[in-house]
């Protein structure tokens, strides 16, 4: 629905290009986060097995895999906490953590919505005032407004749903890098088109 129109004011080739790197620069953006989210499981990790326990196993995984913590601690975690010494209990929380790690490094991205974020961006950026109508609630808003209510969800969502399945800050990633290119065509250009 965006991109018709912003591709008619810029041109197919200058659409294209800012897609591309849109989409590109969400990747990046996503990946910088999942190496950050990354490096600080395996920190954990290492502090985990320096004080390998029951214990710490258990906060170890309600901490970095809560989805997993209930099922865990039903299969390993009450049993060793019963019987501490147990090297088969052991063993088998030094599985699961490698598997739930071994799972974490790799979940795939795969997607546009990083890209699709940067359209929205534009749209929002080039044609501020343009009236919206959101389905729920049915109420008319202006396009800047639904952008940065939607970056500032998309935030929030990112903050507070560290390692969830939806690449929010791939979302942020398109926006921001849809920003600085709009910026910079300004910058060198009398006019986007």
């Amino acid at each position: 629905m965006f991109g018709r129109i912003l591709e008619q004011v810029w041109g197919s080739k200058r659409f294209l290009i800012y897609y591309m790197v849109t989409g590109l620069g969400a990747a990046a953006i996503q990946t910088f986060v999942n190496y950050l989210l990354i490096s600080s499981t395996m920190h954990d990790y290492t502090a985990m097995m320096n004080s390998f326990g029951p214990q710490a196993f258990d906060v170890f995984v309600q901490h970095h895999f809560p989805d997993f913590r209930n099922e865990i601690y039903e299969q390993i975690t009450a049993g060793w906490l019963s019987n501490e010494h147990s090297a088969m209990f052991a063993a088998q929380a030094k599985d699961a953590a490698n598997q739930l790690i071994t799972m974490m490094v790799n979940i795939p991205t795969v997607g546009a919505s990083g890209a699709i974020f940067g359209v929205l961006l534009a749209f929002g950026m080039l044609f501020p005032n343009t009236q919206l109508m959101l389905i729920f609630p049915p109420i008319p808003m202006k396009a800047k407004y639904f952008v940065a209510g939607y970056g500032a969800i998309e935030l929030f969502l990112g903050l507070s749903q560290p390692g969830s399945h939806i690449a929010h800050f791939a979302h942020l990633g398109g926006m921001l890098f849809g920003f600085f290119i709009i910026k910079y065509w300004n910058k060198t250009t009398k006019t986007l088109y």
